[in-house]
């Protein structure tokens, strides 16, 4: 490499020698380009302006110490000075930091005496926090309880959450003096972790700091405080626990056996105490807060199977437990209580507790049919026939097994036989219309005593209402029948079974009777609600079908004029979702039992919800395009008397856009013809029938009057164009199969297709036509743009001309205002030295009236002093002489 370079070298100087001329040309350019180089950047002039110095972001009133300056070292120093701290980072130019601004000067404001606020300006580059902090977001509050932290605050930047949360860290801990508040903390629905601390031998117990920091550590994973942590210090209280260790965590579980932390096999630290309690808790309901559109905290918990979508008003600072949240976690936990003992006993395992045991009731199977319906009902949809099996008559040394007799050789027939005899009408009365139940008992057979059959009556949007006259379920079954009403008394107040405890029976446990288990899930429906319409839900301030709005009004606590609540079954896997319909007078755990119990039955009578556009007012005159909804589409598709042509679309689709004016072409051929309709429906915001749905876009399909299960798609490989489509309406329309007429004409295709010929001729004259005359426009529109141009030339030079004679008249104007000015100057300036002159003279004659003045005074004087001396003259002149004389 060197041999080379030096070679090269070598070369490049024997050229050089050779010609000095292009020597001495490169020396020159090199030293003009540096030369250059240097000049310019000598002038060049930094383009990126300094930033601005920061300036408050809180106000001077708000109890908040405002860091603009990013002095993060005085953080320190004010975080030691409190027992509790919010330390607010921010960025001044962000919108979720000026948004949670003024949330988190409510806050302050309420809570200034228990806890110091400091705001940290985090995006000023000269401060500390921007050098030693890397936030991905803004804002961010962190929480210090004494010396544990910091605890971030993931929620929502409301203050009435920012508040709970501040609240529970100040208060993590929840103090239990006896046993009744030790039972009200345990039968809260949510998981509850009981310490047994004795104070009476050290002010300070060891271990309390640990369990201290682990309730803390669980608010760092779970900013709602969904497990909530209480201490105990009596012996007497936490021996009804079974616990008389002292430094003892005691963990309550509903339907497994209560657990005692282990510390002979875990550390005892507050992050072993945390980890421990969020993998063995058990949770019957679930808090979701999805963070904006994009965000997949919604579809992780949605792939896990079906769940039941809460949307409830929330209110964290609300005084009390939540009546409507409370009475929704009593159904959850019905629902997954498989067993009426809450605890099994683990007899190896010594450190689980073992609580008392109730008696367990027979569990129900059941076999639902959907029935026909050739008369239907007045305010019903359809039947359902349930065959039940009386788990009771099976061994009860063998655990039970749900066996239908259509699942063994033989049984069609038995089971068909208590089918026909199912949901028997009865006389209509003046009052009622009802169902009854057949109880199958007429005679002994082996399978009497172990099956009984029964209807009940589906009301609008699958609301399940039972039979009025009883569950039809025999003595030695599942139950009594309910009373059956008088004929006084109005069948709406009977929609629902009277025997509540009969019903908690048949839903306790439900979650292991069937394998569609539902996970409960609350959304807070002032966060929340656009998701909630997305899914069915009505507007802003609407209550009414599909929402418990009524119950919430009803129960209080929150829930008023503004409060909007709504329940939903989505089901990801199956691509549906059912909403609850609440019409009735039931209570919210009627109405949310039965909604439950209609999606977990084999036969799910509940109707899939169609979530779409509304529809808006049709004008009078028929629109070219019927643009369709959910709510319109089975009325149009589905006329009989018209053949109706589809066009599936999406707004994302670019393709479909392309298509527009061939839609637009078609529809204006067939705008006269009552018989075809042109129409298309978004189906990226109409939810529509499966059997409607396609699998691409833009698809086209028809479906001919008198023949809609013969509905045709347009072939895929063949371009859409406005030919195809004609060809493909007359090949595949109702006209083309219609029976020769009572004249003897023969409406065949060629018929038709010649008469869209001709009428397509005219057409393409009408347009020849038309852009003949388009043409001459155009023309005469060319000339007058040209004498325009000819004439706007014209007017630009005279308005150049005007332009320069008036810049002379301007200029003279300024000369004469230049002469002016020093006329004036010079006038001025003479004018001044007259005063002068007549000041000069006013003060010389003021001077010469007084030397007169004294001139005068001297020459008296002197005349005086004259005559004076005259006298003396005289008078020493006849002293004299009398001197003489004598």
């Amino acid at each position: 490499m060197l041999r080379w370079l030096r070679q090269s070298l070598r070369q490049v100087s024997s050229l050089m020698a050779r010609r000095p001329v292009l020597v001495c040309g490169a020396i020159l350019l090199s030293v003009l380009l540096l030369l250059a180089v240097t000049f310019t950047c000598s002038r060049a002039k930094n383009v990126v302006a300094s930033a601005r110095p920061p300036v408050r972001f809180f106000s001077a009133e708000a109890p908040v110490v405002d860091l603009y300056l990013g002095q993060l070292e005085q953080v320190e120093r004010l975080r030691g000075a409190a027992e509790v701290s919010v330390i607010f980072f921010y960025a001044p130019w962000c919108a979720h930091s000026i948004a949670a601004r003024h949330e988190v000067q409510e806050v302050a404001r309420r809570l200034v005496k228990q806890v110091q606020f400091v705001a940290v300006n985090c995006w000023w580059s000269q401060g500390k926090c921007r050098k030693q902090k890397s936030f991905y977001q803004y804002p961010v509050i962190h929480l210090f309880y004494k010396r544990f932290g910091p605890i971030e605050y993931k929620g929502p930047f409301m203050a009435s959450y920012v508040e709970r949360f501040i609240l529970r860290v100040i208060t993590p801990l929840t103090y239990l003096p006896s046993r009744a508040t030790l039972q009200d903390f345990l039968s809260f629905h949510e998981p509850g972790v009981v310490g047994y601390f004795q104070f009476s031998s050290s002010p300070q117990p060891p271990g309390y700091i640990t369990y201290l920091s682990s309730a803390l550590q669980a608010l760092k994973r779970d900013f709602r405080g969904a497990v909530r942590f209480g201490v105990v210090t009596s012996r007497q209280v936490a021996e009804s626990i079974s616990v008389r260790d002292d430094q003892t965590v005691y963990l309550h579980r509903h339907f497994n056996s209560s657990l005692i932390f282990p510390s002979w096999e875990r550390n005892f630290t507050s992050e072993g105490i945390c980890s421990w309690v969020f993998e063995h808790r058990e949770t019957v309901l679930q808090w979701l807060a999805p963070t904006g559109a994009k965000s997949r905290l919604l579809e992780q918990e949605l792939t896990k199977g079906p769940a039941l979508l809460l949307f409830l008003p929330h209110n964290p600072l609300g005084p009390g437990p939540d009546l409507l949240l409370t009475q929704i976690a009593d159904v959850a936990v019905r629902y997954h209580s498989c067993s009426d003992s809450p605890h099994h006993h683990h007899p190896s395992d010594h450190y689980y507790y073992s609580g008392p045991s109730q008696p367990l009731s027979p569990p129900l199977c059941c076999l639902s049919v959907v029935l026909p319906k050739p008369h239907p009902l007045p305010g019903s949809t359809s039947r359902v026939c349930e065959l039940c099996l009386n788990q009771s008559q099976s061994n009860p040394g063998r655990s039970p097994r749900c066996t239908f007799p259509s699942q063994t050789t033989g049984g069609a027939a038995v089971l068909q036989s208590y089918l026909r005899r199912c949901c028997l009408p009865v006389a209509v009365t003046a009052t009622a219309t009802t169902v009854a139940c057949s109880n199958i008992l007429s005679s002994y057979s082996p399978s009497s005593g172990r099956y009984s059959a029964c209807c009940r009556t589906l009301g609008q949007l699958g609301v399940s209402l039972p039979p009025q006259q009883g569950l039809g379920l025999d003595n030695e079954g599942l139950g009594t029948p309910p009373p059956s009403p008088s004929s006084s008394q109005d069948s709406s107040q009977y929609s629902f079974p009277s025997s509540q405890d009969q019903e908690a029976g048949v839903f306790k446990g439900l979650r292991c009777r069937t394998n569609k288990t539902l996970r409960f899930y609350i959304l807070d429906s002032a966060l929340h609600w656009p998701l909630a319409v997305r899914l069915g839900a009505l507007g802003n301030n609407e209550m009414g079908e599909g929402g418990l709005g009524e119950l919430g009004r009803l129960l209080g606590n929150g829930t008023g004029d503004g409060a909007r609540s709504f329940a939903t079954i989505v089901n990801l896997k199956d691509e549906v979702h059912y909403v609850l319909d609440h019409r009735g007078t039931a209570t919210v755990t009627e109405s949310l039992e039965w909604f439950i119990r209609n999606f977990s039955t084999p036969h799910s009578p509940l109707q899939r919800r169609l979530v779409g556009r509304r529809e808006e007012e049709r004008p009078q005159k028929r629109p070219l395009i019927s643009e369709l909804t959910t709510s319109s589409f089975l009325s149009t598709v589905m006329d009989p008397h018209r053949d109706v042509v589809l066009f599936y679309y999406s707004q994302w689709c670019g393709y479909c856009s392309v298509l527009n004016h061939v839609i637009i072409q078609l529809a204006r051929m067939f705008h006269g013809n009552s018989t075809v309709t042109i129409a298309r429906v978004n189906v990226a915001r109409n939810d529509l029938p499966w059997e409607f749905m396609v699998d691409h876009f833009p698809s086209v399909l028809l479906f001919p009057r008198h023949r809609k299960h013969l509905s045709v798609k347009f072939p895929e490989d063949t371009p859409i164009t406005l030919p195809t489509l004609l060809l493909f309406i007359l090949k595949h329309s109702d006209s083309a199969h219609q029976p020769m007429k009572a004249d003897g004409s023969d409406p065949n295709p060629h018929v038709l297709l010649k008469a869209e010929f001709r009428a397509l001729q005219g057409e393409v004259q009408t347009l020849h036509r038309a852009r003949q005359r388009l043409s001459n426009q155009l023309a005469q529109l060319w000339r007058d743009n040209r004498r325009l141009s000819f004439n706007a030339a014209a007017l630009e030079t005279h308005n150049a001309l005007l332009q320069s004679q008036n810049g002379e008249l301007q200029r003279e104007r300024l000369s004469l205002v230049e002469q002016h000015k020093e006329k004036s100057r010079q006038l001025g300036e003479a004018v001044r030295r007259l005063q002068e002159l007549a000041d000069a003279s006013e003060n010389l004659l003021t001077e010469n009236t007084l030397l007169r003045v004294l001139l005068g005074a001297l020459r008296a004087r002197e005349t005086e002093r004259g005559e004076e001396e005259e006298e003396e003259s005289k008078e020493e002149t006849g002293d004299e002489r009398s001197y003489m004389a004598s």
